[in-house]
């Protein structure tokens, strides 16, 4: 039987492979990904372009080689905020916790290959946050408002899902208060339902089954109407066994999601003039993805996370959704050592040690939810005894 503490280092490591194995292919299509590898990308691969230092749109980050992106950076900060507080968190600790860390010291950053505070690899919608939160003075629950909307809050939030093991409901509501600091709309509701993905993947008996229904139960708007119809998609085909069926898989798949990804677009450097906009009936294209890839694969760790490489796009943060949920479901030796042994070598950053102190603090904050769940049984049961007496 799984314990908490595998529980948190797999997710962590899953995420954190799949992120840095999808990062080598982040932005471009299936097709120009076979053409540039001579066929479907089997595991960790170098840089799309070959001069990525100076080469546009790369230029100066040096993706794959395995390298971790930015998403796992935040993952693992947000982390470092949890540990420090030992406690649940919520929109507040955004801006006194996870804010400090990102424009604090410097640390290595694997595609830049050089130590720069955090703030200085983030993507756009990161730094609004940290402008709005330190610099404007935002309300932290309300600071998201008013930001591009994509994936941006959602693509960190495994944490969220290990402090609230087997409560995906909570999960939920925990990642929907924080990311209102960083996100409004569709993006807000994607980091609360990855989240509850997470957290339904580490409870116990998890299967495929219970986590996708945790999320249909919880998904709002477009973001539930995405995942059913990918999900509904993928329901009719057999799982891929070639390199043709995982191709037309990927066909399914974005055909799928393409009517609510706000992208809107097939050439995804080239969005429309409504892309990332707040809408109650659009999507982030890659949690839907992410999950209509694994149901697919059924469960498969490796086999998932290449379908999310090959997806293109934005692979890393597809790849890493997948990767932390597949993870969950199938425990630390679902994520390949010789993937994860070379990437924390190349990155430099210590994914284990990130995923151990994970699991220390969500042994260390179960442990105080269940003695409050105790006072909480007890009080309930006063009141109620009281007013069976009257």
């Amino acid at each position: 039987m799984k314990t908490l503490k595998d529980s948190c280092l797999a997710v962590i490591c899953g995420q954190a492979v799949g992120d840095a194995l999808g990062g080598a292919t982040e932005g471009w299509s299936p097709q120009a990904i076979e053409e540039r590898h001579g066929g479907r990308v089997t595991g960790i691969v170098g840089p799309f372009l070959p001069d990525w230092a100076t080469a546009r749109p790369l230029a100066p980050y040096h993706k794959g080689d395995g390298h971790v992106t930015d998403d796992t950076l935040m993952t693992h900060a947000l982390i470092e905020v949890y540990a420090k507080r030992r406690s649940h968190l919520d929109a507040y600790a955004m801006v006194d916790d996870l804010v400090p860390i990102m424009m604090g010291e410097p640390r290595w950053v694997p595609e830049l290959e050089t130590s720069v505070p955090l703030l200085q690899r983030v993507f756009l919608a990161e730094k609004w946050m940290v402008s709005q939160l330190w610099y404007a003075h935002a309300d932290p629950r309300e600071a998201g408002k008013g930001n591009i909307v994509n994936c941006g809050a959602a693509m960190y939030m495994a944490p969220v899902g290990l402090v609230n093991p087997g409560d995906p409901g909570a999960a939920y509501r925990e990642a929907i208060d924080m990311a209102g600091a960083h996100q409004s709309s569709f993006g807000r509701e994607a980091a609360g339902v990855f989240a509850a993905a997470v957290a339904a993947s580490v409870g116990p008996g998890a299967t495929l089954e219970t986590v996708l229904e945790a999320v249909f139960s919880l998904a709002k708007d477009g973001t539930r109407s995405a995942i059913d119809a990918v999900l509904t998609a993928v329901s009719t085909m057999a799982r891929p066994t070639d390199d043709d069926s995982e191709r037309e898989l990927a066909r399914v798949v974005r055909s799928a999601v393409a009517p609510f990804d706000t992208v809107g677009s097939e050439d995804y450097r080239s969005p429309c003039l409504d892309a990332r906009r707040p809408s109650r009936t659009k999507s982030i294209e890659e949690l839907p993805v992410a999950l209509g890839l694994l149901m697919a694969h059924r469960g498969d760790y490796r086999s998932g996370v290449l379908a999310a490489v090959n997806y293109g796009r934005d692979s890393d943060s597809i790849a890493g959704m997948l990767g932390a949920v597949a993870a969950g479901l199938g425990g630390p030796t679902a994520v390949p050592p010789e993937w994860l042994d070379q990437i924390e070598t190349a990155s430099q950053v210590d994914i284990r040690g990130a995923g151990r102190l994970m699991g220390e603090v969500a042994v260390e904050i179960a442990t105080d939810d269940l003695r409050r769940t105790e006072v909480t049984g007890e009080r309930l049961a006063k009141i109620l005894s009281a007013t069976d007496e009257r």
